[in-house]
């Protein structure tokens, strides 16, 4: 019996290292890039500081008046006056500015935009950033999906199901050998594959938690289209069901700054994070959409969204988001440690490098397995044919 036992505990190890090999294997290319690319996407925000970029609008004096969003949204199609509004949104990080963006047609291409940034308080174009360019912008899209679009992103978060199968295979690998061993072990003292091999293992063992954390809510991150079309056909339309039948859109839309009192309203603890027009893919073809945010570093995360008649300006619904999108927004800000300030960014960036010390470990090892399996079998191989070349002469003889 205990022979079988045995045999069969041996089997599960020889199974769980084979789980462990191969999704390793397959998806540590992209992990190192993404572990690479996700360092400086962490302290974006600081290396903006450190580039002493300063604040675009200039302070005011508390109480001091601001322009109406309907005299913003003018100024900003002056300024272009053959494109379209597609999105008004409103930056944290950068205090009394409101950026307007807007494409060549309400029906353009997601990378057709131009960014026009207003001043709150004077309604003057303050900045025309272009946000598909530099290196902030590479180490992003690498990050998001190569460069590749949706088929990107659904690549990368199959590399990150693998890599969570790695993480709870090589967490079953690891338990056998801390029976034998005190745990945090490292055999300095043996041959450098071992050294490395107790140091990868230990390391694996230390950011178990980090990794899966980070690993499934970048899962939940790449499948964001997915979640917010499920949002689209689910929520969104029956909001909208009452317009499915009504006459298109003429003459001259309401007024912005109504909708936005009308919401503010509507949801008193919280404040407008975005406004869609009407056409775009987040509203319908006759409601501005305003999306409004708490206001604590976790309610800010949680997000809902508000119709207002685009022809009569009245509210016509405001609802809680379904949870798969509140789990999308959430799981945003959590992988890349953007909760608790400078500390936890630091946290982190140190668990992120150690994650790059364990995938280069792990080809080293494999590749140091291999070597050795070849120089073993070189030497069976080679006794073999010394024994073959002692018979035949002892035959001759």
């Amino acid at each position: 019996m205990d022979n079988f036992r045995s045999m069969s505990s041996v089997k599960k190890i020889q199974t769980w290292f084979q789980i462990h090999k191969w999704t390793s294997l397959i998806c540590t290319a992209f992990l190192l890039m993404l572990c690479i690319t996700g360092l400086p996407l962490i302290f974006h925000e600081e290396i903006e500081e450190l580039e002493g970029k300063p604040h675009l609008a200039k302070q005011v004096p508390a109480g001091t008046p601001v322009a109406s969003m309907d005299k913003l949204a003018e100024n900003a199609l002056a300024k272009y006056p053959t494109k379209v509004i597609r999105y008004i949104y409103w930056d944290e990080h950068e205090p009394n500015t409101t950026a307007f963006s807007l494409s060549d047609s309400i029906n353009a291409a997601p990378e057709n935009y131009t960014t026009v940034i207003m001043d709150d308080h004077t309604a003057e174009v303050l900045e025309e950033p272009n946000y598909q360019e530099g290196f902030m912008y590479i180490m992003f899209q690498m990050h998001v999906d190569m460069f590749m679009g949706i088929g990107g992103k659904l690549f990368l978060g199959l590399m990150g199901l693998l890599f969570i199968a790695a993480i709870v295979s090589g967490i079953m690998l690891y338990g056998p050998i801390m029976k034998r061993f005190d745990f945090g072990m490292v055999r300095t003292e043996r041959s450098t594959r071992l050294k490395w091999l107790d140091l990868h293992n230990l390391l694996g063992v230390v950011t178990v938690v980090w990794g899966v954390v980070v690993g499934f809510t970048g899962v939940i991150n790449t499948a964001s289209e997915i979640v917010l079309g499920l949002w689209q056909t689910g929520q969104l339309s029956e909001m909208t069901a009452p317009y499915k039948d009504a006459k298109p859109l003429t003459g001259k839309l309401s007024s912005l700054d109504q909708a936005v009192a009308l919401t503010k309203q509507a949801a008193p603890d919280m404040e407008p994070s975005l406004i869609a027009y009407p056409g775009t893919p987040f509203s319908s073809q006759h409601h501005y959409a305003v999306f409004v945010k708490g206001k604590t570093p976790l309610t800010k995360r949680i997000i809902k969204p508000a119709l207002i008649d685009a022809s009569k300006g009245g509210l016509t619904d405001l609802r809680d988001m379904p949870w798969y999108v509140n789990a999308l927004f959430i799981s945003q800000p959590l992988h890349f440690g953007d909760y608790g300030g400078l500390p936890m960014k630091i946290i982190w960036a140190l668990f992120d490098i150690a994650t790059i010390v364990i995938l280069g470990s792990g080809l080293y090892l494999w590749f140091a397995r291999n070597k050795a399996t070849r120089a073993h079998i070189s030497r069976i191989n080679k006794v073999e044919s010394e024994i073959l070349t002692v018979q035949a002469q002892s035959e001759n003889a």
